[in-house]
């Protein structure tokens, strides 16, 4: 028995950790003035600016891809990537970093919405 919860319990903070951050975004858009835009922007900056003072990190530690997959784990991950460029390259780094530490990941869906453009091609509205 503890063997499976101690292979269930990291899904189940997954979870509950990524619901929570969507059930907070679903609120502000449901009972704010705010757009979507604003809201996902909102939560870059909230996710940078905690991953600059460090209280991302033991929340990634904690939920793994239930707080790296919504978009305040793309804030961390610039904030993380900023951190390690400036260590490395000094001011220029502040420029480089977040490029690079995101690098994959935006190539990677830039690929994937390309193939499903084209296996799905769209159609116009009428």
């Amino acid at each position: 028995m503890k063997a499976f919860l101690e292979a269930v319990l990291p899904f189940v903070w997954a979870f509950l950790i990524g619901g929570i951050l969507c059930v907070v975004a679903q609120i502000l858009i449901d009972k704010t003035a705010l757009s979507p835009a604003r809201i996902l922007v909102a939560y870059v900056v909230a996710g940078v600016f905690l991953g600059a003072v460090g209280l991302y990190k033991p929340l990634v530690d904690l939920a793994g891809a239930g707080a790296t997959v919504p978009l305040t784990g793309f804030g961390y991950l610039i904030s993380t990537g900023v951190k390690k460029a400036v260590e490395e390259k000094g001011f220029l780094g502040a420029f480089t970093g977040a490029l690079t530490s995101a690098a994959g990941g935006i190539a990677a869906s830039l690929v994937f919405a390309y193939v499903a453009c084209l296996i799905f091609p769209g159609k116009p509205k009428d």
